[in-house]
């Protein structure tokens, strides 16, 4: 009689995480490196599509740890096509903010405070 593991064995779960975690990890030292060397200072990216003339464009903001910082078109160019290679799934037709810190990339549309009771849609029913 031959006895079959019920459940995944814990040690290598452990082990796929740690590695997991450590390329994640690095993949966010290398993002927040080349940010850098791009647009130095950068803690926060912000970008925006745009319709400038009925061209589709793209804004995209820096922040610093003290607030917005100046770049040029070829820096603002460059890290776009920097998180749109390092996120190719992205929806980019989105707003969009990345975090150099933390590596992570949040959709960043507004949204109102509950208090205004603004979304109406339970009560339209």
């Amino acid at each position: 009689m031959t006895t079959q593991p019920t459940h995944p064995l814990r040690a290598a779960e452990a082990i796929l995480g740690a590695r997991r975690a450590r390329q994640r990890t690095e993949f966010v030292r290398v993002i927040a490196r080349q940010l850098a060397e791009i647009a130095p200072g950068t803690v926060r990216v912000h970008t925006l599509p745009t319709t400038h003339h009925g061209r589709v464009t793209r804004a995209v903001v820096f922040y610093s740890a003290t607030g917005v910082l100046a770049a040029t078109r070829e820096q603002r160019s460059a890290v776009f096509g920097l998180l749109s290679r390092a996120f190719p799934a992205a929806d980019w037709s989105r707003p969009r903010t990345y975090d150099a810190r933390t590596g992570v990339l949040t959709v960043d549309e507004p949204t109102a405070p509950a208090a205004l009771s603004l979304d109406t849609a339970e009560a339209d029913q």
